[in-house]
């Protein structure tokens, strides 16, 4: 699997450990930055995380920032992301599971490198399950999209 990840100034060094972290887990990282912890944008970083998963040149995107609020704010304003804020294992596999989200943001001012990690480890392991009342609940969220 294919994973763009990103980040802001205040989530570079979790965003460095987790790409090197799922590296090693066998996935293929494509780095979209930022490079240090000089100050920058995050809706750059975000934009550029789901744009990777939208062109298919990912197949999923991890996402850090300061809270994972406005990374997952501004990834959802990139047609055909669906990006889910968490900070906990639960909500990273659900998201998948029952919303198909294709990018995950966290908050490096929130939760530490082991949690992290775990949120990432299930965003990337669950599956959509494809049951029809998901695909009935996704195919509204797309046609909530597409009024944009």
């Amino acid at each position: 699997m294919r994973v763009a990840v990103g980040a802001d100034h205040a989530g570079f060094r979790l965003k460095e450990d987790l790409a090197r972290l799922l590296a090693e887990q066998g996935y293929a990282i494509l780095d979209m930055g930022t490079h240090s912890e000089s100050p920058v944008d995050y809706p750059d970083y975000a934009a550029a995380v789901g744009r990777a998963v939208r062109d298919g040149r990912a197949d999923r995107g991890v996402i850090v920032c300061g809270s994972g609020a406005g990374a997952a704010i501004a990834a959802n304003k990139i047609k055909g992301v669906r990006a889910a804020l968490a900070h906990d294992t639960y909500t990273a596999h659900q998201a998948v599971e029952h919303d198909d989200a294709n990018v995950i943001a966290v908050g490096s001012r929130v939760i530490g490198q082991a949690v992290a990690e775990e949120v990432a480890t299930a965003f990337l392991l669950a599956r959509f399950t494809g049951e029809e009342r998901h695909v009935r609940r996704l195919e509204k969220v797309k046609a909530l999209e597409a009024e944009a």
